[in-house]
Protein backbone atom coordinates (compact mmCIF):
# COMPACT_ATOMS: atom_id res chain seq x y z
CA UNK A 1 0.00 0.00 0.00
CA UNK A 2 2.83 2.36 0.82
CA UNK A 3 4.60 2.07 -2.26
CA UNK A 4 1.09 2.47 -4.59
CA UNK A 5 0.68 5.74 -2.46
CA UNK A 6 3.91 6.78 -3.42
CA UNK A 7 3.22 6.17 -7.34
CA UNK A 8 -0.05 8.05 -6.77
CA UNK A 9 2.13 10.97 -5.14
CA UNK A 10 4.51 11.24 -7.53
CA UNK A 11 7.08 10.12 -4.81
CA UNK A 12 8.39 6.79 -6.55
CA UNK A 13 12.21 6.20 -4.91
CA UNK A 14 14.31 3.99 -7.50
CA UNK A 15 17.44 2.90 -5.42
CA UNK A 16 19.07 1.85 -9.13
CA UNK A 17 18.68 5.54 -10.65
CA UNK A 18 19.42 6.87 -7.16
CA UNK A 19 22.83 4.51 -6.88
CA UNK A 20 24.09 5.73 -10.13
CA UNK A 21 23.77 9.39 -9.35
CA UNK A 22 25.24 9.13 -5.98
CA UNK A 23 28.11 7.14 -7.90
CA UNK A 24 28.81 10.34 -10.60
CA UNK A 25 28.71 12.80 -7.81
CA UNK A 26 31.40 11.39 -5.58
CA UNK A 27 33.46 10.93 -8.77
CA UNK A 28 33.24 14.57 -9.62
CA UNK A 29 33.70 15.57 -5.76
CA UNK A 30 37.03 13.89 -5.90
CA UNK A 31 38.01 16.00 -9.33
CA UNK A 32 36.95 19.09 -7.38
CA UNK A 33 38.73 18.33 -4.14
CA UNK A 34 42.18 18.11 -6.28
CA UNK A 35 41.30 21.26 -8.35
CA UNK A 36 40.50 23.56 -4.89
CA UNK A 37 43.39 21.86 -3.49
CA UNK A 38 45.67 22.66 -6.00
CA UNK A 39 44.31 26.59 -5.69
CA UNK A 40 44.79 26.57 -2.18
CA UNK A 41 48.35 25.14 -1.99
CA UNK A 42 49.07 27.85 -4.57
CA UNK A 43 47.38 30.45 -2.55
CA UNK A 44 49.36 29.17 0.34
CA UNK A 45 53.02 29.33 -1.80
CA UNK A 46 51.67 33.24 -2.41
CA UNK A 47 51.40 33.79 1.57
CA UNK A 48 54.65 31.96 2.11
CA UNK A 49 56.39 34.37 -0.38
CA UNK A 50 55.01 37.78 0.49
CA UNK A 51 56.00 36.68 4.01
CA UNK A 52 59.58 36.17 2.91
CA UNK A 53 60.00 39.02 0.79
CA UNK A 54 58.67 40.79 3.76
CA UNK A 55 54.95 41.98 3.03
CA UNK A 56 53.22 40.69 5.55
CA UNK A 57 50.41 42.77 5.55
CA UNK A 58 49.68 42.33 1.90
CA UNK A 59 49.92 38.52 2.77
CA UNK A 60 47.32 39.28 5.39
CA UNK A 61 45.20 40.48 2.75
CA UNK A 62 46.33 36.79 0.45
CA UNK A 63 45.77 34.38 3.15
CA UNK A 64 41.70 35.43 2.75
CA UNK A 65 41.99 33.31 -0.39
CA UNK A 66 43.96 30.43 0.98
CA UNK A 67 40.74 30.63 3.53
CA UNK A 68 38.28 30.55 1.04
CA UNK A 69 39.76 27.24 -0.54
CA UNK A 70 40.06 25.52 2.30
CA UNK A 71 36.49 26.38 3.24
CA UNK A 72 35.37 24.52 -0.20
CA UNK A 73 37.90 21.93 0.11
CA UNK A 74 36.50 21.21 3.47
CA UNK A 75 32.92 21.06 2.27
CA UNK A 76 33.19 18.96 -0.58
CA UNK A 77 34.83 16.40 1.64
CA UNK A 78 32.22 16.33 3.88
CA UNK A 79 29.35 16.18 0.76
CA UNK A 80 31.65 13.15 -0.58
CA UNK A 81 31.16 11.63 3.34
CA UNK A 82 27.31 11.99 2.79
CA UNK A 83 27.03 10.61 -0.49
CA UNK A 84 29.09 7.34 0.61
CA UNK A 85 27.06 7.40 3.56
CA UNK A 86 24.03 7.47 1.40
CA UNK A 87 25.12 5.10 -0.55
CA UNK A 88 25.31 2.83 2.05
CA UNK A 89 21.72 3.24 3.45
CA UNK A 90 19.13 3.54 0.30
CA UNK A 91 17.42 0.31 1.69
CA UNK A 92 16.43 2.78 4.43
CA UNK A 93 15.24 5.39 2.07
CA UNK A 94 13.57 2.97 0.26
CA UNK A 95 11.91 1.20 2.88
CA UNK A 96 10.21 4.63 4.84
CA UNK A 97 8.27 8.11 3.24
CA UNK A 98 10.50 9.80 6.06
CA UNK A 99 13.60 10.67 6.15
CA UNK A 100 15.33 8.41 8.68
CA UNK A 101 16.93 10.35 11.66
CA UNK A 102 20.35 8.99 10.94
CA UNK A 103 20.42 10.25 7.23
CA UNK A 104 18.85 13.63 7.78
CA UNK A 105 21.78 15.47 8.49
CA UNK A 106 23.20 14.01 5.29
CA UNK A 107 19.93 14.17 3.17
CA UNK A 108 19.49 18.28 4.21
CA UNK A 109 23.44 19.02 4.12
CA UNK A 110 23.13 17.99 0.62
CA UNK A 111 19.95 19.59 -0.41
CA UNK A 112 21.42 23.18 1.74
CA UNK A 113 24.64 22.37 -0.76
CA UNK A 114 22.94 22.18 -4.03
CA UNK A 115 21.91 25.91 -3.48
CA UNK A 116 25.34 27.04 -2.85
CA UNK A 117 27.50 25.32 -5.04
CA UNK A 118 27.08 26.12 -8.95
CA UNK A 119 28.04 23.96 -11.90
CA UNK A 120 27.32 20.16 -9.69
CA UNK A 121 24.34 18.83 -11.87
CA UNK A 122 24.22 15.87 -10.06
CA UNK A 123 23.79 17.33 -6.59
CA UNK A 124 21.06 18.61 -8.49
CA UNK A 125 19.81 15.48 -9.08
CA UNK A 126 19.87 14.46 -5.92
CA UNK A 127 17.91 17.31 -4.79
CA UNK A 128 15.01 16.54 -7.70
CA UNK A 129 14.81 13.32 -5.64
CA UNK A 130 14.68 13.89 -2.59
CA UNK A 131 12.34 16.55 -3.27
CA UNK A 132 10.31 13.40 -4.62
CA UNK A 133 10.88 11.64 -2.07
CA UNK A 134 10.03 13.61 1.36
CA UNK A 135 8.48 16.79 -0.61
CA UNK A 136 8.72 20.67 -1.00
CA UNK A 137 8.94 21.36 2.55
CA UNK A 138 11.44 19.51 3.51
CA UNK A 139 13.72 20.47 1.04
CA UNK A 140 12.82 24.32 1.60
CA UNK A 141 13.10 24.10 5.30
CA UNK A 142 17.39 22.79 4.98
CA UNK A 143 17.98 25.47 2.00
CA UNK A 144 16.28 28.44 4.52
CA UNK A 145 17.56 26.81 7.51
CA UNK A 146 14.80 27.04 9.02
CA UNK A 147 14.00 25.31 12.73
CA UNK A 148 15.10 21.52 12.96
CA UNK A 149 16.45 21.83 9.57
CA UNK A 150 19.29 19.13 10.50
CA UNK A 151 21.68 20.65 7.97
CA UNK A 152 25.17 20.40 10.09
CA UNK A 153 26.48 23.99 11.56
CA UNK A 154 30.08 23.12 10.12
CA UNK A 155 28.66 23.55 6.47
CA UNK A 156 26.85 26.19 7.29
CA UNK A 157 29.47 28.26 7.87
CA UNK A 158 32.14 26.81 5.49
CA UNK A 159 29.61 28.32 2.46
CA UNK A 160 28.75 31.53 4.20
CA UNK A 161 29.67 34.64 2.03
CA UNK A 162 30.83 36.31 4.96
CA UNK A 163 34.26 37.28 5.01
CA UNK A 164 36.53 36.27 7.74
CA UNK A 165 37.15 38.65 10.27
CA UNK A 166 40.84 40.20 11.38
CA UNK A 167 41.70 37.71 13.96
CA UNK A 168 40.71 34.85 11.81
CA UNK A 169 42.72 35.54 9.25
CA UNK A 170 45.53 36.72 11.54
CA UNK A 171 45.29 33.04 13.23
CA UNK A 172 45.51 31.25 9.53
CA UNK A 173 48.70 33.99 8.80
CA UNK A 174 50.20 32.72 11.70
CA UNK A 175 49.93 29.36 11.15
CA UNK A 176 51.60 29.55 7.60
CA UNK A 177 54.35 32.30 9.42
CA UNK A 178 55.15 29.03 11.87
CA UNK A 179 55.05 26.69 9.21
CA UNK A 180 57.90 28.11 7.77
CA UNK A 181 59.89 29.36 10.30
CA UNK A 182 59.06 33.12 9.38
CA UNK A 183 58.68 35.69 12.39
CA UNK A 184 55.22 37.38 11.78
CA UNK A 185 55.28 41.45 11.64
CA UNK A 186 52.37 43.26 11.48
CA UNK A 187 51.60 47.16 11.81
CA UNK A 188 48.95 47.75 13.79
CA UNK A 189 48.05 50.73 11.52
CA UNK A 190 48.44 48.92 8.33
CA UNK A 191 46.19 46.07 10.12
CA UNK A 192 43.24 48.55 11.17
CA UNK A 193 43.70 50.12 7.57
CA UNK A 194 43.26 46.70 5.54
CA UNK A 195 40.27 45.35 8.21
CA UNK A 196 38.55 48.99 7.09
CA UNK A 197 38.76 48.35 3.62
CA UNK A 198 37.76 45.10 3.43
CA UNK A 199 34.45 45.57 5.60
CA UNK A 200 33.63 47.91 2.64
CA UNK A 201 34.71 51.23 4.27
CA UNK A 202 32.28 51.71 7.14
CA UNK A 203 34.12 54.48 8.69
CA UNK A 204 34.54 56.29 5.51
CA UNK A 205 33.52 59.83 5.86
CA UNK A 206 32.32 59.63 9.40
CA UNK A 207 32.47 62.68 12.09
CA UNK A 208 36.03 62.94 13.93
CA UNK A 209 36.86 64.71 17.29
CA UNK A 210 39.09 67.23 17.31
CA UNK A 211 41.51 67.90 20.83
CA UNK A 212 38.08 69.84 21.87
CA UNK A 213 36.06 67.55 21.50
CA UNK A 214 34.44 69.20 18.59
CA UNK A 215 32.74 66.72 16.00
CA UNK A 216 34.67 67.61 12.35
CA UNK A 217 34.89 64.91 9.73
CA UNK A 218 37.69 64.19 7.64
CA UNK A 219 38.23 66.78 5.45
CA UNK A 220 38.88 69.29 8.47
CA UNK A 221 35.27 70.73 8.09
CA UNK A 222 32.43 71.31 11.08
CA UNK A 223 29.87 69.17 11.72
CA UNK A 224 27.53 71.27 9.11
CA UNK A 225 29.37 70.24 6.56
CA UNK A 226 31.25 73.97 6.31
CA UNK A 227 34.72 75.61 7.04
CA UNK A 228 34.86 77.11 10.57
CA UNK A 229 37.47 79.53 10.00
CA UNK A 230 37.21 83.01 11.47
CA UNK A 231 37.12 84.25 8.08
CA UNK A 232 33.32 82.53 7.28
CA UNK A 233 32.12 83.64 10.81
CA UNK A 234 31.33 86.81 9.70
CA UNK A 235 28.13 88.18 10.74
CA UNK A 236 25.71 89.58 8.02
CA UNK A 237 22.72 91.51 9.00
CA UNK A 238 20.22 90.15 7.46
CA UNK A 239 19.57 87.43 4.28
CA UNK A 240 19.74 90.37 1.53
CA UNK A 241 22.70 91.76 2.79
CA UNK A 242 24.39 88.02 2.53
CA UNK A 243 23.34 87.46 -0.64
CA UNK A 244 24.70 90.48 -1.75
CA UNK A 245 28.04 89.98 -0.68
CA UNK A 246 27.77 86.74 -2.10
CA UNK A 247 26.82 87.89 -5.63
CA UNK A 248 30.13 90.66 -4.83
CA UNK A 249 32.58 87.58 -4.22
CA UNK A 250 31.18 85.76 -7.35
CA UNK A 251 31.73 88.63 -9.66
CA UNK A 252 35.25 89.22 -8.33
CA UNK A 253 35.89 85.61 -9.04
CA UNK A 254 34.57 85.78 -12.83
CA UNK A 255 36.62 88.71 -13.63
CA UNK A 256 39.40 87.07 -11.73
CA UNK A 257 39.03 83.99 -14.37
CA UNK A 258 39.00 86.15 -17.44
CA UNK A 259 41.66 88.02 -16.19
CA UNK A 260 44.15 84.83 -15.76
CA UNK A 261 42.44 83.86 -19.28
CA UNK A 262 43.80 86.45 -20.58
CA UNK A 263 47.46 86.35 -18.73
CA UNK A 264 47.59 82.91 -20.39
CA UNK A 265 47.38 84.06 -23.64
CA UNK A 266 49.24 86.90 -23.36
CA UNK A 267 52.31 84.92 -22.38
CA UNK A 268 51.98 82.46 -25.50
CA UNK A 269 50.96 84.89 -28.06
CA UNK A 270 49.09 84.07 -31.24
CA UNK A 271 51.73 84.62 -34.75
CA UNK A 272 48.93 86.44 -36.46
CA UNK A 273 48.12 88.75 -33.62
CA UNK A 274 50.68 91.43 -34.40
CA UNK A 275 49.67 93.91 -31.27
CA UNK A 276 51.90 94.89 -29.16
CA UNK A 277 52.51 93.77 -25.72
CA UNK A 278 52.42 97.03 -24.06
CA UNK A 279 48.68 96.70 -25.61
CA UNK A 280 47.82 93.63 -24.61
CA UNK A 281 49.10 94.39 -20.82
CA UNK A 282 46.60 97.17 -20.89
CA UNK A 283 43.92 95.26 -22.19
CA UNK A 284 43.95 93.17 -18.90
CA UNK A 285 44.85 95.49 -16.97
CA UNK A 286 41.75 97.50 -17.99
CA UNK A 287 39.32 94.06 -17.76
CA UNK A 288 40.96 93.54 -14.31
CA UNK A 289 39.76 97.11 -12.91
Amino acid sequence: MGKKLDALLGRGFKPSKFKSVISVAISRLSVFKNQRLARCNLARSDVVQLLQLGHHDRALLRVEQVMKEQNMLDVFGILEGYCNLLAERIHLIEQERDCPDELKEAVSGLIFASSRCGDFPELQEIRAIFVSRYGKEFAARAIELRNNCGVNTTIIQKLSTKQPDLQSRRNVLNEIAAENGIALQLHETSVSATNENLDGGKNHGQPQLDPKGKATNLAGLGDDGFSDSPNTRKKYKDVADAAQAAFESAAHAAAAARAAMELSRSDFPDPDDHSSPDNRRKTVFDIRT
